[in-house]
């Protein structure tokens, strides 16, 4: 777990655990599916190496996912959502079918 307390309020928890910068999409690939690190980052164009890395690793400390190195040359590590990753699903649907019914911004007109 996180070396500080979470909120008690279920929104500003799930915000510690999931705001910021690329946590949503990383979840919205596992979702699919386990994958490489490399694969995560070819699926989310313009995320460093080291953001990542470091909400992989934040990930697995509060049970998001779980991480699965293979003994095998070269070396072969995994990520896959746990149950409580996987209990995102219906959240991130609905953010998706919410974020569909938001019309483009209005134009100026030349």
């Amino acid at each position: 777990m996180p070396t500080t307390p979470l909120p008690e309020c279920g929104v500003a928890r799930f915000l510690a655990l999931l705001g910021g910068p690329w946590a949503t999409l990383i979840v919205r690939e596992l979702l699919h599916g386990p994958l490489r690190f490399t694969e995560l980052r070819g699926a989310l164009p313009g995320i460093s190496p080291h953001t990542l890395t470091s909400r992989l690793r934040q990930f697995e400390e509060t049970g998001i996912v779980t991480r699965t190195a293979y003994a095998e040359i070269p070396p072969r590590v995994e990520y896959r959502l746990t149950p409580l990753g996987e209990g995102l699903r219906e959240v991130l649907e609905a953010m998706a079918a919410w974020g569909v019914t938001v019309p483009e911004p209005a134009r100026a007109a030349p």
